[in-house]
């Protein structure tokens, strides 16, 4: 095999809770990830040069070492002894720094299809250790489907498949340093934290709407101090038939989830009117078990 094309999955956040920080430095968290089909495409070919090469859509993304893709066909070449190059151009679709993932599951797609280019043999579990050389999000995205992550994200445990829905997508023109986020984060004993334990409850049960109504994220707090657009997306959305909308990640993305195609339809257009986003997408959960 001399090439291959893959799907980079982007997460949501369907749950996100912070319990506290820990002594170096880094965050205690406790999340429901879920993975959708909005994605990028990352297509690897062999190279005879041992270099790596990176193209990208984006005339704003780097394309050296300071890209995740390419972090992840360093790593692989290192740790393997790979003495071919590869050449990947990777087709963005997910909106960057957005709290989806993007970058995470561009890199783990080169994970996993250099795994299968050169015939390494390599387990789920392997890769995802490698992964999480790059960042706490990457080895989900080698999992992908629904999983609770806990300690900063790395600990993973597979859950019950998420009910199917449409989900509706919304990047405001903003972006947001999650480092800054976490930062400003003030946890007291009067914080709400969101009821995570009830979203897996509901999950077992297959209970779309309570999911739904049990969804929450921590990080709120301060994104939508420093943004309200947000809060009026989320608004939107559930003023359109959303059963709920919640920000993904540290934001400012924002998604909802509905029950029919019918009613995300109608959600759609009032966004697209309303220019609050930048960025609307639908999409729909994606399962590693059908």
């Amino acid at each position: 095999m001399d090439e291959i094309s893959l799907k980079a999955l982007a997460k949501i956040n369907l749950g996100l809770d912070v319990l506290g920080q820990r002594e170096d430095g880094y965050h205690e968290v406790r999340m429901v990830m879920q993975s959708i089909h909005l994605y990028d495409r990352v297509e690897i070919k062999k190279t005879k040069s041992p270099q790596i090469h990176v193209q990208t859509n984006l005339y704003y993304l780097p394309v050296d070492e300071n890209n995740l893709v390419y972090k992840a066909a360093a790593l692989m070449k290192e740790e393997f002894k790979i003495r071919e190059g590869v050449r990947i151009t990777l087709q963005k679709f997910i909106p960057v720094a957005a709290g989806m993932a993007g970058g995470s599951s561009d890199a783990a797609a080169v994970l996993v299809g250099m795994n299968r280019m050169f015939h390494l043999g390599l387990k789920q579990n392997r890769l995802m250790e490698l992964g999480l050389r790059l960042g706490a999000d990457v080895p989900f995205c080698v999992m992908r489907g629904t999983a609770l992550a806990e300690g900063i994200g790395e600990k993973l445990t597979a859950l019950p498949p998420m009910p199917k829905c449409p989900v509706l997508i919304a990047k405001p023109a903003v972006s947001i340093s999650t480092r800054q986020v976490y930062e400003q984060l003030k946890l007291t004993d009067s914080t709400q934290h969101p009821n995570i334990d009830g979203i897996i409850e509901n999950m077992k049960s297959k209970n779309l709407r309570g999911v739904a109504e049990n969804m929450g994220n921590i990080l709120e707090t301060v994104s939508i101090r420093q943004y309200p657009v947000i809060r009026e997306i989320k608004a939107l959305m559930k003023e359109n038939g959303a059963m709920n909308a919640i920000m993904s990640g540290s934001g400012p993305t924002v998604f909802g989830l509905y029950h029919s195609e019918k009613d995300i339809r109608g959600a759609y257009d009032a966004l697209k009117q309303s220019g609050l986003a930048k960025n609307v997408y639908t999409s729909e959960i994606h399962n590693n078990r059908r």
